[in-house]
């Protein structure tokens, strides 16, 4: 990767809808260079896919929760893609600490929380979780203020 793959992706992650030509010409290179290396990028996993960047709140998903888990040793893995198939979860991480996971999940109600994490806690091997609600968001990429 070079600085003019990385000028292209900090482009298309401003916005992922942005004509080659504009990012062309906002960069001063040609369109077929823009072109080649957009090809490059994608064909190397650097550029995963395009999305649209979705306010979970304007969809009704008020409550955002984190929520810290502690699995038995060697079920990791196992656990975490059973979690990741909820529908709620946006996000689960291997986290280094006191805690083996943390899941990022948006709800529409307290109550939909509550049945999440008493689903989680029947898992086998998901020795308990910690829930922490965030208040206020003050900075996330991946939602536009």
């Amino acid at each position: 990767m070079d600085a003019l793959d990385e000028r292209i992706i900090e482009q298309l992650s401003t916005d992922g809808r942005k004509s080659y030509r504009d990012i062309a010409r906002g960069l001063s290179v040609s369109l077929s260079t823009v072109s080649n290396h957009i090809k490059s990028l994608e064909k190397d996993g650097v550029i995963r896919g395009y999305s649209a960047v979705v306010d979970p709140e304007k969809l009704g998903y008020t409550l955002t929760a984190i929520i810290n888990l502690k699995i038995s040793r060697g079920k990791l893995l196992e656990v975490q893609r059973a979690i990741a198939k909820d529908p709620h979860v946006q996000a689960v991480y291997d986290i280094t600490g006191d805690w083996d996971s943390l899941v990022l999940a948006h709800f529409k109600e307290r109550r939909d929380l509550n049945t999440f994490i008493k689903h989680v806690l029947t898992i086998p091997d998901v020795e308990r979780t910690n829930t922490q609600l965030v208040l206020n968001v003050v900075k996330d990429e991946r939602i536009r203020h």
